[in-house]
């Protein structure tokens, strides 16, 4: 049986592998590892095997585990769907925010950050897929989101995120991706303008289609079962 510590090795050699088929420079991609419902002890299993990003959806579960994980320099992503009451603790504890569709819940955030830590990391979240079960603004509400989000003090826009509709067709992976590249590249130039609005980040690429998203720019892929192993109820 594999361990977690050689699974984080594996994938991080896969992603060097694929930087590589791409021509991109190295180390040009981050794995976030998604740990929502392993307990802490996995975590720093994977964190020893050399991975230092880590990806939750669940508040509560994740702030359990930085206080578990706390002599570690963890640096935290929140990416799953963002509740208004929630906005206060994930501000106030995460370093990254992927999944901002609404500038309702970005304007939360910012007022929530606190004043002594840096800006907060965000991604707009872009339902590429259209799929209505699917959280995530349109092409079309993106540029007027990203303005609006760009101003706002107490948060860094830093790109965008997508989880496209789930397919083994690689062709149809690679669309997808490339046109979530496509929206922030067209958004930066339109924006030559406005200082800051300048996006480096492309949230894109789970454990099925990473490579996929590493041929179209990814810069995070957000990988856990490949990792970790199947999901299960969370436990201290």
């Amino acid at each position: 049986m594999t361990t977690i510590t050689q699974r984080s090795q594996a994938i991080l050699s896969q992603i060097e592998n694929a930087v590589f088929t791409a021509g991109r420079p190295s180390e040009c991609v981050t794995l976030v590892a998604v740990s929502k419902t392993h307990a802490a002890p996995s975590l720093r299993k994977a964190y020893l095997a050399g991975l230092t990003d880590f990806g939750e959806s669940y508040l509560q579960e994740a702030l359990d585990k930085m206080q578990q994980l706390a002599d570690l320099p963890i640096v935290w992503h929140f990416i799953g769907p963002i509740q208004s009451n929630k906005t206060r603790p994930i501000a106030e504890s995460f370093s990254w925010v992927h999944g901002v569709d609404r500038l309702k819940i970005a304007q939360r955030l910012a007022e929530s950050r606190p004043p002594h830590l840096p800006p907060l990391n965000v991604c707009l979240q872009v339902n590429i897929s259209g799929e209505a079960t699917k959280a995530g603004c349109t092409a079309d509400e993106l540029p007027a989101l990203a303005h609006a989000v760009n101003s706002i003090p107490g948060l860094r826009l830093r790109g965008l995120m997508a989880i496209p509709e789930p397919t083994t067709d690689v062709t149809k992976q690679r669309q997808n991706f490339k046109l979530l590249a496509q929206l922030m590249e067209t958004l930066n130039q339109r924006v030559l303008n406005h200082p800051g609005l300048g996006m480096d980040t492309l949230s894109m690429g789970m454990s099925g289609d990473f490579v996929s998203a590493i041929m179209e720019g990814s810069t995070m892929v957000r990988i856990g079962t490949a990792i970790f192993g199947q999901r299960h109820a969370y436990s201290r």
